[in-house]
């Protein structure tokens, strides 16, 4: 059973990037048209800067779901480095549902924007607005799954507890070519001579 939500995720998240992506080349396109009829052509388009905002906001809620699904959006490394090994689990729980309750909200209080703007059409678009808004609850509905199934994954074993720390964060990084590099005259005299 948990096979089959995890192949059922797996696919989800992949359309919901396919959706992201697709709809970043639409912004990008859009914002370069506008540039374009603004400044070369002297006629700026009325509708292009509202389509490219609309499909970002789609872009960014989209994407949400693949970056919950691989643990970036709430992963403080200095927490889990805190934290005792045979605690990790208790930790990636209280995250899930920290995660959970913020995105349950977006997608009640998106379903109400939703219906609340039906009714009203975007500027330079006679488009409704509820195309904008309707990002929010189903880009939070694609990233509950995520969250769900990246549990479920760290629960059975089949994906390791925490964040993946195989990329070092730029201060470690650093911290770590500071130990390895040799010392400056700089160095020496703030240190003083070694006993």
């Amino acid at each position: 059973m948990v096979d089959l939500f995890l192949r059922f995720e797996r696919q989800l998240t992949r359309l919901a990037m396919v959706v992201a992506v697709v709809m970043l080349v639409v912004s990008v396109s859009f914002s370069f048209y506008q540039v374009l009829t603004r400044f070369v052509f002297n006629a700026p388009s009325t509708w292009t800067e509202v389509a490219a905002r609309t499909a970002m906001i789609w872009c960014v809620f989209m994407a949400a779901a693949a970056t919950f699904r691989g643990g970036y959006m709430m992963a403080v490394e200095a927490i889990y480095k805190l934290v005792p090994q045979r605690l990790l689990l208790v930790l990636e729980i209280a995250i899930v549902l920290c995660c959970l309750l913020v995105l349950a909200v977006l997608v009640h209080y998106g379903i109400l924007m939703t219906r609340r703007v039906a009714n009203q059409t975007m500027s330079g678009m006679n488009i409704s607005m509820a195309y904008a808004y309707a990002a929010i609850p189903i880009g939070a509905g694609f990233a509950i799954v995520s969250v769900v199934a990246r549990l479920l994954a760290q629960l059975t074993g089949r994906e390791a507890v925490g964040p993946d720390l195989d990329e070092a964060s730029p201060e470690v990084e650093m911290h770590d070519l500071r130990r390895t590099m040799p010392e400056t005259a700089e160095d020496v005299e703030r240190r003083g001579p070694r006993s």
